[in-house]
């Protein structure tokens, strides 16, 4: 190649995506320069969404914040000033429809903040379009949508960070002590976590000026507005989350799972409800015999019992973390950089959307016993429930037309 004809990073993924369908994509961070500043948009303009994005704001040499979107004017107004105040002009592309950001060739990775519900939709469609992914936890609706999410990255060769910045930053004292051996070989997992999500029986109210209600709900089923559920309180309910159990679920099991070494083994066999007899709490059993129980760590978030002991010791001061060399965020500046530094480098983030969908993939299994009130066997290899039909189809959920994944 002659030195004036340098490939830039967006043409380069403008030729890869186009070259998609028919392979997969291998990018080397050789294949642009060191000094490229890659485009980036953003959906879903909440307070969580604004608060990601001003994380990001601080990369200035790596990335330029381009276009945001929101159903909601108000949110998506002030996003976009929040934008043009930080790089002192007036272009901030600002849509009500995710697709402007998703399918815009000028843009090369895109965030998502939205509900949960229109997570796998959103982020399928920007690597199918060849853009990189930052998506808040939990990063899923369903398991066979985390299933999705996981091959499309790898097909489209795209990198996908999930978005739970607890997972390291609040439990690496466990990291540390558990991969140092303390506990020994591993038998038991506790998790102190809320409960699942339930039904949606809130009366109708008038829609609000600015928002846009039909997309808002997008592939969910209908229902009328009403201001429990947006902006915030729609975590309550099934269609749109899996509740307590997978929003702090993708914090707690998340760091359980990677205190344990389990983060990216298969999951659990068996799931059984609290029964009141056999089973005091929602037990999870592994295939090497291991369980993870929700409920009844005894000092913090976490617990742990090997044959050595357990972790935190009961009733004693937390012992000094070994020095044990773990993988956490690559590049600098937190959760945020990882993803960073990996769309630069090519590299897959600490939160690697088959990590981030093993993780809620757990606790979606819990929301299915605790709906049910029955146990169940799983498959891991096909992610799919055994012998129980009725259990299974909450493997997914159908769309609300026009929508489908």
């Amino acid at each position: 190649m002659s030195r004036t004809k340098r490939v830039t990073r967006r043409g380069f993924l403008a030729r890869a995506a186009a070259g998609a369908a028919i392979a997969p994509v291998v990018m080397r961070s050789t294949a642009f320069g060191a000094n490229d500043q890659f485009a980036m948009g953003f959906v879903g303009m909440g307070g969580q969404g604004r608060g990601d994005m001003g994380g990001f704001l601080g990369f200035t040499k790596e990335l330029r914040a381009v276009a945001v979107c929101d159903v909601h004017e108000a949110h998506r107004e002030q996003a976009k000033s929040t934008v043009n105040s930080r790089y002192g002009n007036n272009d901030c592309k600002a849509v009500n429809d995710f697709r402007e950001i998703t399918q815009d060739p000028k843009i090369d990775a895109v965030f998502c903040g939205t509900p949960d519900h229109w997570h796998a939709l959103i982020t399928v469609d920007a690597m199918k379009n060849g853009k990189d992914v930052y998506c808040e936890k939990p990063e899923t609706l369903t398991i066979r949508q985390g299933r999705i999410m996981t091959e499309t990255a790898r097909r489209y060769g795209r990198v996908f960070s999930g978005g739970s910045q607890r997972v390291w930053e609040d439990y690496n004292w466990y990291h540390r002590v558990m991969w140092g051996g303390a506990a020994g070989k591993l038998q038991e997992v506790y998790v102190n976590i809320g409960g699942p999500s339930g039904d949606c029986y809130l009366p109708a109210e008038p829609v609000p000026p600015g928002l846009d209600w039909e997309m808002w709900l997008g592939p969910a089923p209908w229902r009328p507005y009403n201001r429990g559920l947006h902006p915030f309180t729609w975590r309550s309910f099934r269609d749109y989350s899996g509740g307590g159990m997978t929003d702090w679920g993708a914090h707690h099991i998340g760091g359980a799972l990677f205190a344990a070494q389990l983060y990216d083994q298969p999951l659990p066999v068996e799931v059984h409800p609290p029964d009141g007899k056999e089973y005091k709490q929602l037990t999870y059993v592994y295939a090497n015999g291991v369980r993870m129980y929700l409920g009844g760590a005894w000092d913090g978030p976490l617990g742990f019992k090997g044959d050595l002991g357990e972790v935190p010791e009961r009733g004693k001061p937390r012992i000094p973390p070994p020095p044990t060399p773990i993988q956490g965020y690559r590049g600098r500046g937190g959760i945020f950089g990882d993803f960073v530094h990996c769309v630069l480098t090519r590299q897959r983030p600490f939160r690697d959307i088959e990590i981030a969908h093993r993780t809620v993939a757990t606790c979606h299994l819990a929301n299915i016993a605790f709906w049910l009130k029955r146990s169940y066997k799983f498959d891991p290899e096909t992610e799919q429930i055994v012998g129980d039909p009725e259990a299974n189809r909450w493997i997914d959920r159908p769309m609300r037309a026009p929508w489908t994944l």
